[in-house]
């Protein structure tokens, strides 16, 4: 009673047949029998792995003292629990983020504003920005910087003939005045902080009817106040878009904190990190020792490489392919989307800066970051993972424009990395310590070949959510599942998801918000709403409590059972009886 915890009926029976031939003659009995049951670890790990359906190799969360504990832990500190619905907007609301302190979020949303909420025991509205007066159709996404002393908020700008791109606005938490805005195409780009004062976004160049080049610029916050004779704006890449593919949803990783991860994802890796026997990985979303036993289908991450030229210059080798073409050798006949990008292939050739080496070795202790984006190669809808290599001289507007060590020849930069996911990314999502990256995706059919770009695969309407590990560019879990998407390729949208340090939570478009479990990949919860989920954030302070918008125009405020306890407890108890058994006392 009091503290203990609270048990799901199906829990509470498996409990009463454990204890079923023990004669209970006493509530001391009782109690006995209840501390006997509270240690005993046989028990509980039975339980638990009955009850959450387990594999029983997959071994105990590394940070659990017992199978009690972990028991309590998954039933009693998931942010489940409805506690408060906002309704300020009104309109969809598309996105959510926490302040670094777990003090503040931002909210935005089809209305056109950036709404600031405080976070106390009961949250409140702190301030609202109107975005229409700059021509902006909605706001989209936000992000605090390192300090929280400004907040990044992307949207979609109406500009000439109705043409929308994208804008970045930044502003201040002093007092929420607009600081800058910065161009950014297209605006699901997003864009994002590189360090307290730099924000990255982007640009695009159209090259053909499907060639392209995106540009990623570094920018100064306080483009407005700095003077004119400091640099305020410097391009990072410029990296070039085959088949109708363009960068967007750009982030950074701080590749510094890969060595102190809060959560290690692979069980080989944490039984080495404490100094015990090694043991298999082992699959957890397979439902059988048959399926556990095939290989994954899920594509290998490849690091992209320049193909092999044989020292054939990129001029020669385009007037090879044009002689090809005249004198028929060229079979079978091209289409003209085929044949622009075979010669935008071939142009770029020797046109590019080659990559970064020893992507994997990078040094823990150095202040190199990865610039991560959704980008593709055989059609327009997102379907690989680009990666890029941020070195410390280009975290500062400081310096040439054009950027450092480029030859008069290298046009575009190479990628690092490129991750293929074999389907249409719709969101993705770093661990807190940058070691992991969440990604939800909507496959396409095994084996689909791709004719066209402009007609990517029909994509399935199960979400996986991946797991990739940065260090090692591998994935490292099976996909997780549970939520589901319905709109087709050129109506997907994005739908955010966020990780704390035990659990990830991810929207969707059946009508909830998802939480699994990170070590055990299994799913905790879902969270109803009225109409499709965008966007969950956690606490960056406080991962028993979880926000999620909705279509619905909502923001509901979830947090655990054990949270909900100690908020009553703290509540004054109401005194009407005391006062009215004293009143009968003096009559």
């Amino acid at each position: 009673a009091g503290g203990g915890p609270l048990l799901p009926d199906s829990v509470l029976y498996e409990i009463f047949l454990y204890l079923d031939h023990v004669d209970v003659l006493s509530v001391g009995l009782v109690c006995q029998q209840w501390h006997a049951v509270a240690r005993d670890e046989f028990l509980w790990k039975e339980l638990f792995y009955r009850y959450y359906r387990i594999s029983r190799e997959v071994p105990r969360h590394p940070a659990a003292v017992s199978w009690y504990d972990e028991f309590q832990r998954l039933y009693d500190t998931i942010p489940c629990v409805e506690v408060q619905a906002l309704r300020e907007h009104n309109d969809q609301v598309l996105h959510l983020s926490f302040s670094h302190s777990g003090c503040l979020f931002a909210s935005c949303s089809k209305d056109c504003t950036v709404k600031i909420w405080s976070n106390e025991l009961d949250i409140s509205l702190q301030h609202s920005s109107n975005m229409r007066p700059y021509n902006w159709s909605y706001t989209q996404f936000s992000q605090f910087n390192s300090d929280d002393s400004l907040l990044l908020v992307s949207g979609v700008f109406v500009g000439p003939h109705n043409s929308s791109s994208g804008e970045i606005a930044v502003i201040s938490m002093e007092n929420f005045t607009l600081l800058s805005r910065v161009r950014n195409k297209p605006y699901d780009v997003f864009g994002c902080w590189l360090n307290e004062t730099n924000l990255i976004s982007g640009n695009l160049h159209r090259i053909g009817r499907i060639t392209s080049c995106s540009v990623l610029w570094l920018n100064n916050a306080f483009q407005g106040i700095e003077s004119e004779n400091v640099n305020v704006v410097k391009r990072l890449f410029k990296i070039q878009n085959l088949n109708a593919s363009t960068i967007r949803t750009v982030m950074v990783a701080d590749c510094s904190r890969y060595d102190s991860p809060d959560l290690l994802l692979d069980y080989e890796e944490q039984l080495a990190a404490s100094s015990t026997s090694t043991c298999p990985v082992f699959d957890l979303g397979s439902d059988s020792e048959e399926e556990e036993a095939k290989p994954k289908q899920t594509p290998e991450p490849v690091v992209q490489e320049l193909p092999d030229d044989g020292g054939v210059t990129a001029e020669d080798g385009l007037q090879q392919f044009f002689d090809d073409i005249m004198e028929g050798r060229v079979r079978p006949a091209m289409t003209e989307t085929e044949l622009e990008t075979k010669v935008a292939e071939l142009f770029v050739r020797n046109r590019t800066k080659p990559p970064e080496l020893n992507l994997l070795s990078t040094d823990s202790n150095s202040k190199t970051k990865y610039l991560i984006f959704t980008t593709g190669c055989l059609t327009y809808s997102p379907h690989q993972i680009g990666i890029k290599r941020i070195l410390p001289h280009q975290m500062t507007t400081a310096g040439p424009v054009l950027g450092e060590e480029r030859r008069s020849d290298e046009f575009f930069d190479s990628l690092d990395h490129v991750i293929d996911i074999h389907g249409h990314i719709i969101g993705m999502g770093l661990s807190p310590d940058h070691r992991y990256l969440y990604v939800n995706s909507r496959a396409w059919p095994r084996d689909c070949v791709i004719s066209d770009p402009m007609q990517p695969p029909p994509i399935a309407e199960e979400i996986d959510l991946h797991v990739f590990d940065l260090k090692t560019m591998k994935e490292v879990k099976r996909a997780l599942r549970a939520h589901r998407a319905y709109t087709p390729n050129e109506e997907c949208f994005f739908i955010f998801l966020d990780v704390s340090r035990d659990f990830v939570a991810s929207g969707a478009e059946d009508r909830h918000g998802y939480i699994w479990d990170r070590h055990y990949n299994i799913c905790l919860a879902k969270l109803q709403h009225d109409n499709v989920v965008n966007s969950v954030a956690f606490s960056p302070v406080e991962q028993e409590l979880l926000l999620t918008a909705s279509d619905d125009t909502t923001i509901k405020v979830w947090r655990s059972p054990r949270a909900v306890r100690i908020q009553q407890a703290r509540k004054p108890r109401p005194r009407k009886l005391l006062f009215s058994w004293l009143m009968n006392q003096k009559s």
